[in-house]
């Protein structure tokens, strides 16, 4: 899938004149989205536009370094990329205005915290602690080792859905919309089966109830 038409002619703009036209054609296409994005994490409109107006500040800095990154791939569009890149950008301002939200953390973590759960509550400790003893560190460090390499392995899209939902803390609902799936019951639906092919991969390699 190549990058979109006004993308494209953004990074190969070769003077500042069609550079700025290409811009304001960008600007054009994807404003209703980005909008959109701001909206989502902010419904009071004055802060909302003011994310928007910051948004595209962050989109052109450094000659467009964050829209350079992009990298076609056939199993995602171009716009949930950018909703991604924009909803982490608004974030990240929000983040540094009021500070990190106490709900935030990895994909990797809230995995393992919820993997090793499943396999056996009565057995998994709890990460981090400061009462772990360093057998049960060892064995976390090791879950977490696992996982990460069982995250390498899945597609580009799978990956992407499991950061909404388990990093972003996105609704089914607006992970629907982004990633475009029927439905929310189809997100939850590919959301399990991804839960239990990385529990299978786990418990192959030995982290099951009795070394989790």
């Amino acid at each position: 899938m190549p990058r979109p038409y006004e993308l494209d002619a953004l990074l190969q703009a070769d003077s500042p004149l069609a550079r700025e036209s290409a811009w304001k054609a960008f600007v054009a296409t994807y404003s209703r989205l980005l909008i959109h994005t701001a909206r989502a994490l902010d419904s009071d409109y004055d802060r909302a536009m003011d994310a928007y107006a910051y948004l595209l500040e962050q989109l052109a800095r450094d000659d467009f370094r964050r829209l350079r990154a992009y990298t076609p791939d056939n199993r995602s569009k171009f716009t949930t990329w950018l909703v991604v890149v924009a909803r982490r950008i608004c974030v990240d301002r929000l983040r540094v205005r009021y500070g990190r939200t106490t709900g935030a953390g990895s994909v990797r973590r809230r995995l393992a915290d919820l993997l090793t759960d499943e396999l056996d509550p009565a057995t998994t400790p709890v990460p981090d602690s400061p009462t772990t003893n360093p057998e049960s560190k060892l064995r976390t460090r090791e879950l977490r080792d696992a996982l990460t390499a069982a995250l390498a392995r899945l597609a580009p899209r799978d990956r992407l859905l499991l950061k909404l939902r388990y990093e972003d803390d996105l609704p089914a609902r607006e992970i629907g919309q982004l990633m475009h799936f029927p439905t929310p019951f189809h997100v939850y639906r590919r959301l399990n089966a991804l839960l239990e092919d990385l529990k299978t991969t786990l418990q192959k390699r030995g982290i099951d109830g009795s070394d989790a």
